[in-house]
C-alpha cells in the first residue's frame, strides 16, 4: 500500500506541475497578444500620420503657388505629423527589440524543473 500512495502522490505532484507551468503558458500568451494588439494599434497611428504627412505634401505644393502665409501653416502640420510618424515607428521598433521571448518564463520553470527532477533522482553511473 505504501508504493500505491507514493506512486499516488507522485501523479497528483505531476499533476500539479503540469497545470501551474499551463498557467504560466497561458498567461504569457495573454501578455503577448496584449502586447502585438498594442503594437498593431500604435503602428496603424504612425502609417495614418504618415498618411496625412503625404496629403500635406501634396497640398503644399499645390499652395506653392498661392500667395500669403499657406505655405507656413500647410509645413506646420507636416513637420507635427512627421515627427510624430518617427516618434512612434522608433517607440515600436525599441518595444519589439526590448520583448521577451515568447514563453521564455515557462520554458524556465520547466528546465527548473527538470534541473530539480535530476538532481532529485541521480542516474547511476557505471563502476
Amino acid at each position: 500500500m505504501a508504493i500505491l500512495d507514493s506512486v499516488g502522490k507522485l501523479i497528483a505532484t505531476f499533476s500539479g506541475i503540469v497545470h501551474t507551468r499551463l498557467e504560466l503558458v497561458a498567461v504569457e500568451i495573454e501578455e503577448e497578444l496584449s502586447r502585438f494588439s498594442s503594437i498593431l494599434l500604435w503602428s496603424l497611428t504612425a502609417l495614418f500620420c504618415a498618411c496625412c504627412a503625404v496629403v500635406l505634401i501634396v497640398v503644399l505644393l499645390i499652395a506653392v503657388f498661392w500667395d500669403t502665409h499657406r505655405i507656413e501653416l500647410i509645413s506646420g502640420l507636416i513637420a507635427v505629423f512627421a515627427v510624430a510618424a518617427a516618434g512612434i515607428t522608433w517607440w515600436i521598433h525599441q518595444q519589439l527589440q526590448a520583448k521577451p521571448r515568447l514563453l521564455s518564463l515557462t520554458l524556465s520553470e520547466l528546465e527548473k524543473d527538470g534541473q530539480a527532477l535530476r538532481d532529485n533522482f541521480p542516474h547511476s553511473t557505471p563502476n
